[in-house]
């Protein structure tokens, strides 16, 4: 008690009383502070109670713990399908979980038996339960949100896997994982619970089976998981920094054959519509500088209501990225569609992307000097002006060529290189600030 008083006491001792002691150096005596330990604790454990900083030459309360800096996440750009994990196999994922399972021992130094057997199948029924859930989680936190992907790659999501399928896959690869999770432990807790050694092998043996049940009934979504990845993955990469040329037009009008001529892209080549069965990609070396080329599904005449997923994956090129377009017409009416249709297409494109940089080709132009063939259109335009004149040249200043006779090839890389310089232009003064003037 007498103790506990002094201490009271002492507490409010003014600080002139612990300037007693004095202490001595070579030069001299100086008068120090030497408080009692108990005395110095107390003190130092009130000063730690606050935290002040300098602001304007004088010390100021601040918070010690200052909140996080909570940003959403950025949209990421173009290249995170390449980014995507590799997905195993729902039976390779199973069994190589289970392998793993059952080489779990039971704790050492356990004597009795059927507390040895509860213990080793608690065990291997939590591992196995680790083993199946901790790849599931790894695939739903490294799956992108569509939300915080680049509008283009949000675009090949939908049109390529459908509306909602690529949510819908990942909502049942984690639903599977909470099943897995609650299961496991289920069984684990079961298990623990034995109260003999057959009762503990006969409950790990129903958890094992019930676990296996359940990855096989529902294993397919992760199955279905491993198909989007390599899907996605497959799809090409367009790099936004350099300039890109985009192959448009009706279907079977020569697109491929030119991408084929201008660039390293070796696209399908056949006599039927819709060849392109997606974005392909080509590059181009002009000058010692690279380029891109992309070849586009065909369009038809319709609206946009109408169209198919190839129809809207071209919409969806022109759309998101920016791309110089390299219009190709088909005059000799061996694609399939009328010139006259196309140049419907044609005008509803062009005033759409009018912002885009823009290039006309009219393809196939030895067949236009063997024969001239003449549509009539059912709207009975035949007499218009401008029609007339693209149903005999093609669009003002297009560029005749002839994959086959090689005809105005040399001409036409010349204009392309010209755009794709241009298009460089745009990308670079697209980086400059605008509070930033140039010389």
């Amino acid at each position: 008690m007498s103790g506990a008083f002094s201490l009271f006491e002492s507490w409010h001792i003014p600080c002139t009383r612990f300037l007693s002691r004095t202490f001595q150096f070579s030069r001299g005596s100086y008068d120090m502070q030497r408080p009692i330990k108990r005395q110095a604790l107390c003190f130092c454990r009130n000063m730690q109670t606050v935290t002040c900083e300098i602001v304007d030459a004088s010390y100021v309360p601040a918070p010690q713990n200052k909140p996080k800096d909570k940003r959403s996440p950025q949209v990421e750009t173009i290249g995170a399908f390449q980014k995507l994990p590799m997905v195993m196999p729902s039976v390779d994922i199973f069994h190589s979980a289970m392998r793993k399972a059952k080489r779990v021992l039971p704790t050492k130094g356990i004597a009795n038996i059927a507390r040895r057997e509860r213990n080793r199948g608690a065990k291997q029924l939590d591992a196995l339960m680790k083993e199946l859930a901790v790849p599931l989680r790894g695939y739903i936190e490294n799956f992108p949100k569509r939300m915080y992907l680049h509008p283009y790659e949000r675009s090949l999501i939908e049109l390529t896997l459908g509306d909602g399928n690529y949510e819908e896959v990942l909502r049942k690869v984690d639903a599977l994982r909470k099943k897995v999770v609650s299961v496991g432990k289920e069984h684990a807790s079961l298990c623990a619970k034995s109260l003999s050694k057959r009762e503990a092998e006969e409950r790990l043996t129903e958890g094992l089976e019930k676990l296996q049940e359940i990855f096989k009934r529902e294993g397919q979504a992760v199955d279905n998981l491993l198909y989007i990845a390599k899907t996605l993955r497959a799809m090409p990469v367009v790099d936004l920094e350099m300039p890109t040329l985009c192959l448009v037009g009706a279907p079977n009008v020569g697109k491929s054959s030119l991408v084929r001529m201008l660039s390293t892209g070796k696209p399908e080549v056949c006599n039927y519509p819709f060849t392109t069965r997606g974005i392909l990609m080509g590059h181009i070396t002009i000058n010692y500088q690279h380029f891109q080329v992309t070849d586009t599904p065909g369009l038809l005449k319709r609206c946009d209501e109408d169209r198919n997923n190839l129809e809207k994956l071209t919409l969806a090129v022109l759309s998101h990225l920016p791309t110089a377009i390299l219009y190709v017409h088909d005059l000799s009416g061996e694609c399939g569609m009328s010139p006259s249709d196309q140049f419907v297409i044609y005008k509803e494109i062009r005033e759409r992307f009018d912002n885009h940089l823009w290039l006309d080709v009219v393809s196939k132009c030895d067949l236009l000097q063997e024969s001239s063939v003449v549509f009539i259109t059912e709207d009975g335009e035949t007499n218009h002006l401008e029609l007339a004149k693209y149903l005999k040249i093609g669009p003002k200043g297009a560029i005749h060529v002839s994959v086959k006779s090689e005809e105005g090839l040399n001409e036409l890389t010349n204009n392309v290189h010209e755009v794709l310089m241009a298009q460089m232009g745009r990308i670079r003064s697209s980086k400059i600030p605008e509070n930033i003037e140039v010389a």
